[in-house]
């Protein structure tokens, strides 16, 4: 009888443990700036987070959202809060450049999944916890020196941020001027908190070059612009995938008319063919975003954090089989499994991470964009 109610027992407890670990909430930290120069980014990101549904997976999702207020110190005080407080199955964000970075560091100690909704650039061997859903600066640098060059372009300005993301994008673009036979001949730099360039427009005006490239983001992205239009340039200008936003040409008004800006394929998504792996996708999400926060209002960057979602959506499943949530090998198997998904079509693109790439979008992922009546047209 003993020994029967003793056999009752274990199997209770086996039964409770695999319930356990079947039912186990994952839980997500988002780390997006709210506030503060990137804000423009980081609202939408957040909204893109909010459209995630209440599972993935199959088990429950608990999701904290917290401002970096486009911050590194911040950023890196709200990372090890998920991950020393929250107990945070995966970090997200930031969705600033100079704010994602240190994180990075953060998730790589803690061996926390980083799902970066910037473009980080980071050295060989720092980035094996942290993947980037948007594109590189690399991705995005090739379609536009394509069309600079289907376009008769010969000679370029460049402006753009002083911090990682101005940097990151310079260093990316100028091999691949080089081997096009464009000339870079005139380089300028801002911070994000400026609120004028006179002295760098200046400069950039007299160089004359055929086009200016702008390296900033949101609303941040028109003042250089205006400032070089008011100074009399008529060149080209062209914009970053930060730049894919209505406010470029909520500030920029008719001073970013016929601006060309790379973006993901997101953005266009009605606009691509039928047979373009993120279509579908892309347009219903354009649907369902506009649908709550207004017309025209999709971008680039809600895109990116619902990405995150497919992505998890994808990968939780097959970590689950190995650990359950909350535990540090749950961790690695999530991390095991994004480098192993193989192509899994987003809004963005197609991403296909490895254990030696994390970058995941293919070169040809970026499209341009024309600014036209205040509206996206995708330029063929």
């Amino acid at each position: 009888m003993k020994k029967s109610f003793v056999r009752q027992t274990l199997a209770a407890a086996v039964v409770a443990t695999l319930a356990s670990a079947a039912w186990a909430d994952l839980t997500v930290g988002v780390s997006v700036p709210l506030t503060g120069p990137a804000s423009g980014l980081g609202i939408p990101m957040s909204n893109g987070v909010k459209m995630w549904p209440a599972t993935i997976g199959g088990e429950k999702v608990n999701v904290i959202i917290l401002d970096d207020a486009t911050d590194p110190t911040k950023g890196v005080q709200n990372a090890r809060r998920f991950v020393n407080q929250d107990k945070v199955d995966v970090i997200v964000g930031s969705g600033a450049t100079p704010v994602a970075i240190p994180m990075a560091e953060v998730a790589a100690e803690s061996g926390t999944p980083q799902l970066a909704l910037s473009p980080i650039g980071l050295p060989p061997g720092k980035d094996a916890w942290s993947f980037r859903m948007p594109q590189s600066n690399g991705v995005m640098a090739i379609a536009m020196v394509n069309h600079m060059q289907k376009h008769g372009v010969k000679t370029v300005g460049f402006i753009g941020y002083t911090d990682a993301y101005g940097e990151q994008w310079l260093q990316a673009l100028t091999p691949l001027l080089d081997k096009a036979g464009i000339k870079l001949v005139a380089t300028e730099r801002f911070a994000r908190s400026d609120t004028s360039v006179t002295g760098q427009a200046l400069k950039l005006t007299a160089a004359n070059p055929d086009a200016m490239v702008i390296v900033a983001s949101g609303s941040g992205a028109a003042m250089p612009q205006l400032g070089l239009v008011d100074r009399g340039y008529k060149g080209k200008f062209y914009q970053t995938h930060a730049a894919a936003t209505r406010d470029l040409m909520r500030v920029g008004g008719k001073a970013v008319e016929g601006t060309f800006v790379t973006s993901g394929p997101v953005v266009v998504a009605e606009q691509l063919p039928d047979n373009h792996p993120s279509k579908a996708l892309g347009v219903a999400f354009n649907a369902a975003y506009e649908k709550t926060h207004g017309a025209g209002l999709r971008n680039q960057f809600a895109a990116h954090s619902y990405d995150a979602y497919l992505l998890l959506d994808k990968t939780v499943p097959v970590a689950l089989k190995k650990a359950k949530p909350g535990t540090p090998e749950f961790r690695a198997a999530l991390k095991d499994a994004i480098e192993s998904q193989g192509a899994l079509p987003v809004t963005h693109g197609v991403l296909d991470y490895s254990a030696t790439d994390h970058w995941g979008f293919v070169p040809d992922t970026g499209v341009v964009m024309k600014v036209v009546n205040g509206d996206w047209k995708l330029e063929k």
